[in-house]
């Protein structure tokens, strides 16, 4: 096995346990940094894009184990999501890719700084119970749609937009780790029949990420307060809007 493989496959499973605390996937962390290495960007992608698949899916099969998920609520999102990621990939062959990631720049920087700074009146006994259908439709159209306009997977969007309407972050990364698997798969199949695809890279990387998902989903609901997710997202969001501004300098 040669060092390629050893780094690679040791950063899917820390990348994949740091944001599972969050539920969100890493691919939009992950697939630079494994292109900074030197894996070509169409073997990055895809690579990144399974281990999302992955490491979101071992995260969920361990909330639906332990009966965490509420898949009323995630329902209605996969649905708009997985409807609405087809046209934004469309549109993106019409809208500059860089004012695209300006404004995405701009709604990760608000997000972020709103989850660290805002608190709820009441604290988390304060916490949303019901299950609406319009809005989680709503947040789910618009993460289908901008995950499919940059490639990444829509986590980054619905984590922050359903703790901002009331939801325990808790049960908020129980439903994006529900929902970023379908997404990341469907954009993964595209690569995959593209022939983009370095098997070995992914079969180790893939591994690692499954145990890393699932390892950091049980941290998670085990030894963390729904407090302490919501700055843990906010960092996490800052981070990536700090990538993304650099890329884009």
């Amino acid at each position: 096995m040669d060092w390629m493989l050893i780094i690679t496959t040791g950063l899917a499973f820390v990348f994949s346990f740091v944001f599972a605390l969050g539920g969100v996937g890493s691919a939009l962390a992950l697939i630079p940094v494994l292109h900074w290495l030197g894996v070509p960007l169409n073997a990055a992608k895809p690579t990144g894009l399974m281990i999302n698949t992955i490491s979101m899916g071992a995260a969920s099969y361990s909330n639906i184990k332990n009966g965490l998920l509420d898949f009323r609520l995630g329902l209605p999102i996969i649905i708009t999501s997985m409807i609405l990621a087809p046209l934004g990939a469309w549109c993106s062959v019409l809208v500059s890719r860089n004012v695209v990631l300006w404004v995405f720049v701009a709604f990760l920087i608000f997000s972020g700084l709103m989850l660290l700074l805002y608190r709820r009146k009441g604290g988390e006994e304060n916490y949303r119970e019901d299950r609406p259908v319009v809005a989680p439709a709503l947040v789910g159209a618009g993460a289908g749609f901008l995950s499919g306009l940059l490639g990444v997977g829509g986590g980054m969007m619905i984590s922050p937009m359903l703790i901002f309407l009331g939801f325990n972050p808790k049960k908020v990364a129980t439903i994006t780790a529900f929902v970023v698997p379908f997404s990341s798969l469907i954009a993964f199949t595209a690569y995959a029949l593209m022939g983009t695809v370095q098997w070995q890279v992914l079969i180790c990387a893939s591994g690692a990420a499954y145990f890393g998902g699932m390892l950091g989903t049980k941290v998670m609901h085990g030894h963390l307060r729904s407090a302490t997710i919501k700055i843990f997202l906010g960092v996490i969001l800052l981070g990536m809007a700090g990538k993304m501004l650099f890329s884009l300098f």
